[in-house]
């Protein structure tokens, strides 16, 4: 709860196996009657680690060609490449990377993702534009990879 509170997020909701976690900021909402289906066993895209931003964390697939590694979303969803409307962007072209460097954020169904360059390096391109859906597999950012 301290999470949201930190956070520009107003809500989240978390729903596995049959359980639900709704976690709101601000007035006090009516409790409505919840029914829990029965469980569906789906795999999820990434475990969910606590974050400033609660977000979580994804595996990320690259390829390289002349223009320097691809850095791939891990999902579909909308991509974003800042961690809030008016903040800096993560990376910039010129931006050096480590692997765990983040890089944008895809949004899927209310969670955000981090997405991680990698790769260690020097972004060549912003590929993916601030606020539009990706598909798995789209390149986000191009990387000159290190030696």
């Amino acid at each position: 709860m301290r999470l949201i509170e930190a956070s520009d997020f107003d809500e989240l909701i978390l729903e596995t196996a049959g359980t639900k976690l709704v976690l709101r900021r601000g007035a006090a909402v009516a409790a409505a009657p919840v029914a829990v289906a029965a469980p569906v066993v789906a795999p999820m895209a990434a475990p969910v680690q606590p974050a400033a931003a609660v977000a979580a964390s994804a595996p990320v697939e690259s390829h390289s060609s002349a223009d320097g590694t691809a850095v791939e979303s891990p999902m579909l969803g909308t991509f974003y490449r800042a961690p809030k409307p008016g903040a800096p962007a993560f990376v910039e072209v010129g931006t050096a990377v480590e692997a765990d460097t983040v890089i944008g954020i895809v949004e899927v169904m209310k969670l955000m993702n981090t997405v991680r360059a990698g790769v260690r390096g020097t972004v060549t391109a912003l590929v993916a534009r601030d606020g539009a859906l990706v598909e798995y597999g789209e390149t986000l950012i191009r990387v000159a990879v290190a030696e």
